[in-house]
């Protein structure tokens, strides 16, 4: 029976600052509009929470059945491959993290919405299927999407549009165009992560038969959507503040763009895919300090 030491290394707990990134944005941009509601925010990220050690738990039970994680790979040994979870007790793992991820999201809906708004209830109950399956079959099953290079596509929607629209949504039943711009910022930078993961694991990846989007582009071509996409998020965030009227002060955001522009610097000196390795830890937690900075300074 695997232990509680092998559970939280499977949950892979370096993850969860970044997954919940898009909820602070998201509700406390609500919060600075005067919709404040504390319960709303504690089951948002609960169940946002509950969806990322899913996803974590799945990715380790679809790479481990499949073989994709082997000798050859270079990142952090998974619970499955070492021995530590066997595949049963994964899926029961899986199974019951899904189970309670529901009900969570079952809870925050209904304090969003209560009995008076049952359209809208219908529909992000069926919004919290889809983030469950997506978390899910991201690497299991024949189908796996991440597999076929769609990982980007799912977190950028899930990690940065839901996550930051769908979070404002809950409090003020309807959209704002301003938010959006975070949103994409948000969710950029989360496929950051995924597409520095995939740097990493590219030559494993391809042995495997993984077809990330970065074994489909190559190296070099990897580098510059990498670019990119980090790049556009930190325009668009500034895009964001100058729309929004942000006084001196509530620029302090821009300090969290130091570490991404070092960041910048190191991908583009690398030559060996396992130096990548930290840099995932440093672009999940930069992403969620400019979530928080935000936070704050939306408040001002």
């Amino acid at each position: 029976m695997a232990n509680i030491k092998a559970w939280l290394s499977a949950a892979r707990l370096r993850t969860l600052p970044l997954s919940v990134s898009g909820i602070l944005v998201g509700c406390f941009y609500a919060f600075s509009q005067g919709m404040v509601n504390w319960w709303i925010l504690s089951f948002a990220l609960l169940t946002t929470l509950g969806l990322q050690v899913l996803s974590n738990f799945a990715n380790d039970y679809g790479d481990g059945v499949k073989g994709t994680d082997n000798e050859n790979r270079i990142g952090p040994q998974r619970a499955i491959q070492s021995g530590a979870i066997t595949v049963l007790e994964m899926k029961r793992g899986i199974i019951l993290t899904s189970v309670l991820t529901l009900i969570t999201a079952i809870v925050l809906i209904y304090l969003s919405f209560g009995k008076e708004n049952f359209g809208y209830s219908l529909l992000f109950f069926f919004l919290g299927l889809a983030a469950i399956a997506a978390a899910i079959k991201y690497t299991v099953g024949n189908s796996a999407y991440g597999y076929r290079g769609l990982g980007d596509l799912f977190v950028f929607i899930f990690f940065g549009l839901v996550s930051v629209l769908g979070c404002y949504f809950l409090f003020a039943k309807q959209l704002d165009m301003f938010i959006i711009l975070p949103a994409i910022s948000i969710g950029l930078l989360s496929v950051a992560v995924l597409n520095l993961n995939n740097m990493r694991d590219q030559i494993s990846d391809a042995m495997s038969g993984k077809n990330t989007l970065v074994v489909k582009l190559g190296a070099e071509k990897a580098k510059g959507y990498h670019y990119a996409i980090i790049l556009i998020a930190l325009f668009l965030t500034m895009l964001f503040a100058v729309l929004y009227g942000f006084k001196p002060l509530q620029y302090l955001f821009l300090i969290a763009y130091v570490p991404f522009l070092i960041h910048l610097k190191t991908v583009a000196k690398n030559k060996k895919p396992k130096a990548l390795d930290p840099e995932l830890k440093k672009v999940a937690l930069s992403t969620f300090l400019l979530s928080v900075l935000l936070s704050i300074v939306l408040q001002f």
